[in-house]
């Protein structure tokens, strides 16, 4: 059953069918349930049944636009990796949150702490969160820039 877990597992058990409600919804989020169901050749009450499970176990969290950041005028992109004290990881997540331009924040193991995914309209933007914001914050010990020239999206994690 797709929403039982065996002893000692750490996610939610998916099956065949909860697996192909995530493909068709990761390839269209606006997808309607009826044709959800036609496609996946289950029932409308079946797939409405799996959607409100899916979310209410948070297994889908939400639904959002793809933006292309150049196109919506972020066209200065970098990775920042981040060196911070021992003492001052917990605290420095929901500051980094809170500073603009940073889409994405991970806390990571290897030569460095923390890796942020930051897209500003400009150079002179980006310079500001390096210099500016995230220099100037308690506890972080060194910055690394890595810009990045182009990107493409990848398939994505396959279920």
């Amino acid at each position: 059953m797709a929403h039982a877990t065996d002893p000692g597992r750490t996610v939610l058990a998916l099956d065949d069918i909860d697996r192909a409600i995530l493909a068709e919804l990761s390839a269209d989020g606006r997808l309607a349930i009826r044709a959800l169901a036609k496609r996946l050749h289950i029932s409308r009450t079946n797939a409405y049944a799996r959607l409100d499970r899916l979310m209410s176990e948070g297994v889908i969290t939400g639904f959002h636009a793809r933006i292309d950041p150049r196109r919506a005028g972020l066209g200065t992109s970098a990775y920042i990796l981040i060196t911070v004290e021992q003492t001052s990881w917990r605290t420095m997540s929901a500051e980094l949150r809170e500073i603009p331009f940073v889409e994405h924040v991970s806390l990571v193991g290897g030569d460095f702490d923390i890796l942020l995914l930051v897209r500003t309209p400009d150079n002179a933007s980006l310079r500001d969160v390096v210099l500016e914001r995230l220099q100037a914050l308690d506890g972080v010990r060194s910055t690394r820039t890595w810009l990045i020239f182009e990107e493409q999206q990848g398939g994505g994690a396959r279920l």
